[in-house]
């Protein structure tokens, strides 16, 4: 299959855009996180489910955090 230069310029731009996506989702869980789990072990040892579990559990510890007028930081 043979594409264009634009056609593969789009394609690029798409990946970029996906790893910029992944990078600042791993960083606000390590951020939330606190330190208990590293940006290395989210790239290369957590799965996307995983990944998707945890930010579940954050947002679920977000909502409680609000309704209890806690401070979040």
């Amino acid at each position: 299959m043979h594409l264009s230069d634009a056609a593969i310029e789009e394609f690029l731009k798409k990946l970029e855009l996906d790893v910029k996506g992944l990078k600042d989702e791993i960083f606000r869980l390590c951020w939330y996180m606190r330190g208990g789990v590293s940006s290395h072990e989210l790239f290369h040892t957590y799965s996307y489910e995983d990944r998707m579990l945890i930010n579940e559990i954050i947002k679920e510890n977000i909502e409680a955090t609000k309704k209890s007028g806690m401070p979040l930081i």
